[in-house]
């Protein structure tokens, strides 16, 4: 039977074994360009290598799961979370990192942005949102064919992370005053790590969910100001764990208030 594929509908590669659940996002000449449904990651591929699959997660649990951990004793206290900037290479994760934040009670500024354009306007962003975390994600991977994975040229978008880091480093160099979280699927962990990140991905070279960056920004803003974060409790919140999220101990942004 023939299959005709169409732009929107949900894919996996024969070759890869149906590991990644992917999107049709454009098709020429009988390559389809893929985008991860639930894993930041873009890819090309022959029709001829897909099926049609319809195996796509719900973000409900992961919601669930982090509400239900931030709900706080508001009986006598009140809360002021720290305030999120997200910025995102696509506008399909960004919406749904959105709903996340909304979901959890964060009140975060998203934009959707070209990884190429961040490193260009990220400063006058923070000028105007004035945020104490910002998410820096959208696209990445690490070309294996191309060889050493300390060559940052042998990403997709790992280079662009890296100079809006450093532009918005630029702006603000105390890693407890502003932080970041960058990267996407398969990043140069080291180099976003040096180039002034918090938290960035990936140590293994892994895909990351959808959600991670969006998780650990989460939970820094609904971490209190003055007490460092627990690294390892809050890494493992993420759906790879230390294979795809890494940073520093970081303290958190929210401030406790008395009487409510």
């Amino acid at each position: 039977m023939i299959i005709i594929f169409k732009i929107g509908d949900l894919v996996s590669r024969i070759s890869h074994n149906n590991d990644v659940l992917f999107r049709i996002v454009s098709i020429n000449n009988e390559v389809a360009r893929l985008s991860g449904v639930n894993v930041r990651l873009e890819a090309d591929s022959s029709l001829n290598d897909l099926v049609i699959s319809s195996n796509n997660e719900n973000d409900r649990e992961i919601i669930e799961r982090n509400a239900k951990e931030f709900n706080f004793d508001r009986a006598n206290y009140f809360y002021l979370p720290g305030k999120i900037l997200h910025i995102d290479g696509d506008e399909n994760y960004l919406n749904r990192s959105m709903k996340f934040y909304e979901s959890i009670g964060i009140k975060a500024n998203g934009l959707c942005l070209n990884e190429k354009e961040i490193s260009l306007k990220i400063n006058d962003l923070i000028k105007e949102y004035r945020p104490d975390i910002i998410v820096i994600t959208g696209h990445d991977a690490y070309y294996k064919k191309k060889g050493d994975k300390d060559n940052i040229n042998n990403y997709q978008n790992s280079g662009n992370f890296v100079k809006a880091i450093k532009e918005a480093r630029r702006l603000e160099r105390n890693q407890d005053k502003l932080i970041i979280i960058a990267g996407a699927c398969q990043s140069d962990y080291e180099e976003l790590i040096r180039a002034g990140a918090n938290f960035a991905s990936s140590p293994r070279r892994i895909n990351i969910h959808a959600l991670d960056p969006a998780i650990i920004a989460s939970s820094i803003a609904f971490s209190d100001k003055n007490q460092s974060i627990d690294i390892i409790k809050l890494i493992e919140k993420t759906k790879y764990g230390s294979d795809g999220i890494g940073g520093i101990i970081t303290n958190g942004t929210m401030y406790v208030g008395y009487p409510r």
